[in-house]
């Protein structure tokens, strides 16, 4: 009996060690790369340039689809704290995997820009990935568990997958990515604190 406890707490931290290897998102933009100018469009149809002119930073976000609960309640905290990141010069781009008239409903209230990029051009350009360990690493767990939670939360299929990584980059207005942050699981990303403290470090 102890034998079969051992063998399968074995296999257990073997398994987790390789979900934690695999997990590993492959970086393919590095910190201080310049990127070229993008012209985009949010859900409302308003234009959006990265770098931007209105802002001293953009904080580009790439989060999954818009059913998502796990992402509603990370972009919750960035609703209620928006005014601190405009008051510090952060212009908040949030790119979603679904289509816009699947993002209108819930994040088409968010007070920032939505940008609908349902072929995953704008992921595959800044290099954002997708993995089953997204969501098989317990990190995520807690988070998936409190997102079903929520009384007030978006409903929908999983466009473009149930399995997006998130991936984190705040750019100058020079076009610099002064920091980025390429997520192991579903629920690994900046939160508004950190966004603050990187732009105070950076003035």
């Amino acid at each position: 009996m102890k034998n079969k406890v051992f063998i399968s707490t074995g296999i257990l931290i073997i398994g987790y060690f390789l979900a934690w290897l695999f997990a590993s998102p492959v970086e393919q933009l590095k910190q201080g790369e310049m990127i070229q100018a993008i012209d985009l469009s949010n859900i409302h149809g308003s234009e959006v340039l990265i770098p931007s002119t209105r802002s001293k930073w953009i904080h580009l976000q790439f989060r999954r689809f818009a059913g998502c609960p796990i992402r509603n309640l990370h972009l919750q905290s960035v609703v209620q704290r928006n005014p601190e990141l405009i008051a510090a010069g952060i212009q908040e781009v949030v790119v979603f995997h679904s289509p816009s008239e699947s993002l209108l409903p819930f994040q088409g209230k968010f007070p920032f820009d939505v940008i609908a990029d349902p072929d995953k051009k704008l992921y595959a350009e800044f290099g954002v990935d997708s993995s089953i360990f997204s969501l098989l690493d317990v990190r995520a767990w807690p988070a998936i568990i409190k997102g079903y939670g929520v009384a007030e939360k978006p409903v929908g299929d999983p466009e473009g997958g149930a399995t997006g990584r998130p991936a984190d980059f705040l750019i100058s207005s020079e076009g610099k990515i002064v920091a980025l942050k390429y997520g192991r699981h579903a629920y690994d990303q900046w939160s508004v604190d950190d966004v603050l403290q990187l732009v105070q470090e950076m003035n």
